[in-house]
């Protein structure tokens, strides 16, 4: 995450206190308060809707597509928080004129979208809920931004619409709406898929590999770079985003490793089919290969070794020494692990390190330490893989001197919970039940 970014952020939801401060000599302090902590809400809605749309100008501002969704999530949420504080608190002044039938209205559709804005986060934070259909219901966030727009834009405060405070905020719910307009309809805007056909499929250790080749134009991408894809398919339109596991070619093919672990993965391996339309976005991503002259290290959990495999199809001798430990869990459920070891044997500045759990332990600082030729505490480490191994071996390898900032890694989950499992088992254990009913820590483990 970009420091400028998030500074850009607390500049945008902070700039109504310049009006808010001094009306609290004015006004009951509580009350005006809540009308800011209101205006901040529907700020930060408002820049999350902006970051929504993947428009190319978001991802140099906050940094890779990962995090501009991280943040995405967290702007969310904290404008829920804000928003059931701004009801919470009292943000009625009295001496503001007679109400209207248009300020009652707006009272009641922002109650509207308060209990929706609710519902909303909590089906989004609740990761059991299937994908489709928290998708679907994720489409309503906008329309309760507009709710909320209109509560502000009407309701009764200590100040006209023609105030800078409010032209600042009104102009910011705009902005909101039109990203909202434009993710729903991403081709009256100019953003339209680019095609593809499904040339070939193979089955490479527990995955599916799926080749496409253009029917036009070719989507232009870097070596580790991701799309989100659609393919024609009965029930399996859903765009799911996927690591692109080639590198450019001349003929613009493209290579997805798919490995089943839902539903809609599970079924994608089972229906598609050479000649299968496919619909690509454009590529997104700031996980790439770069030259290194103190040593590289990467380190592929599984299906993460996607991103590495298109890489060592451009790696030469002038990236530098490169360590690619690939953790796996038996030769045959491990994707492209054929190419791998044909890659290792022509690149000489490569050393491959197979870390097999199912004949020996988990991958560890100690193990990588003494594994590799470069100096641990000055290689740039890149990790794809899953998230409870990638913070175990980010914690692990900081204590042996590794900076945060040498850790590269994509928050890949465009949905993701803020750990309401680990809420709940906390509140279990604090609350005695533990003892009474060891088997619910058991669950929630």
């Amino acid at each position: 995450m970009r420091v400028s970014g998030l500074l850009l952020i607390a500049a945008l939801i902070a700039a109504p206190l310049i009006h808010f401060v001094p009306l609290m000599a004015k006004h009951d302090p509580s009350a005006i308060f809540s009308q800011f902590i209101g205006c901040a809400a529907l700020i930060a809605m408002a820049i999350s809707q902006v970051m929504a749309t993947r428009i190319r100008i978001i991802e140099p501002i906050f940094g890779g597509l990962d995090r501009v969704y991280v943040l995405h999530k967290w702007l969310g949420i904290a404008a829920v928080v804000a928003i059931l504080l701004h009801d919470t608190i009292d943000a009625e002044i009295n001496g503001l004129g007679r109400e209207t039938w248009l300020s009652d209205l707006a009272e009641t559709l922002g109650e509207f979208s308060l209990y929706g804005f609710i519902i909303l986060a909590l089906i989004t934070i609740v990761t059991f809920i299937p994908y489709h259909l928290w998708r679907w219901s994720h489409k309503l966030m906008g329309a309760f931004f507009a709710l909320s727009a209109f509560h502000f834009a009407f309701i009764s405060k200590p100040f006209s619409n023609t105030e800078p405070v409010s032209v600042y905020v009104l102009l910011m719910c705009a902005a909101g709406l039109v990203a909202y307009v434009y993710t729903l309809f991403p081709t009256i805007f100019g953003r339209k898929s680019v095609p593809y056909l499904v040339e070939q499929t193979e089955r490479t250790g527990g995955a599916l590999t799926v080749q496409l080749k253009p029917v036009d134009r070719a989507v232009r991408h870097k070596a580790g770079q991701f799309s989100f894809v659609s393919f024609d398919l009965p029930d399996l339109k859903e765009t799911h985003p996927f690591t692109i596991s080639s590198a450019p070619n001349p003929a613009g093919l493209l290579q997805f490793t798919i490995k089943p672990m839902g539903d809609y993965t599970a079924k994608l391996g089972a229906q598609l089919k050479p000649g299968t339309k496919a619909y690509l976005s454009s590529a997104f991503g700031h996980f790439r290969l770069r030259q290194s002259a103190k040593g590289q290290i990467w380190i592929a959990g599984g299906i993460g070794i996607t991103p590495f495999n298109a890489w060592l199809q451009e790696a030469t001798s002038e990236h530098g020494n490169i360590d690619l430990f690939y953790c796996i869990r038996g030769r045959a459920n491990a994707p492209h692990l054929e190419q791998i070891e044909q890659a290792a044997a022509k690149l000489n500045n490569l050393n491959l390190h197979i870390v097999d759990t199912s004949k020996q332990s988990r991958l560890s600082a100690s193990t990588i330490a003494q594994s590799i030729s470069s100096d641990l505490s000055t290689a740039n480490i890149y990790y794809c893989g899953p998230a409870p191994m990638r913070e175990a071996l980010r914690r692990d390898l900081h204590s042996k001197g590794v900076a945060h900032r040498r850790f590269h890694y994509e928050e890949f989950e465009i949905r993701s919970g803020i750990g309401v499992r680990k809420i709940i088992k906390l509140m279990v254990q604090k609350s005695g039940l533990a003892g009474k009913y060891p088997e619910l820590l058991g669950k929630l483990a």
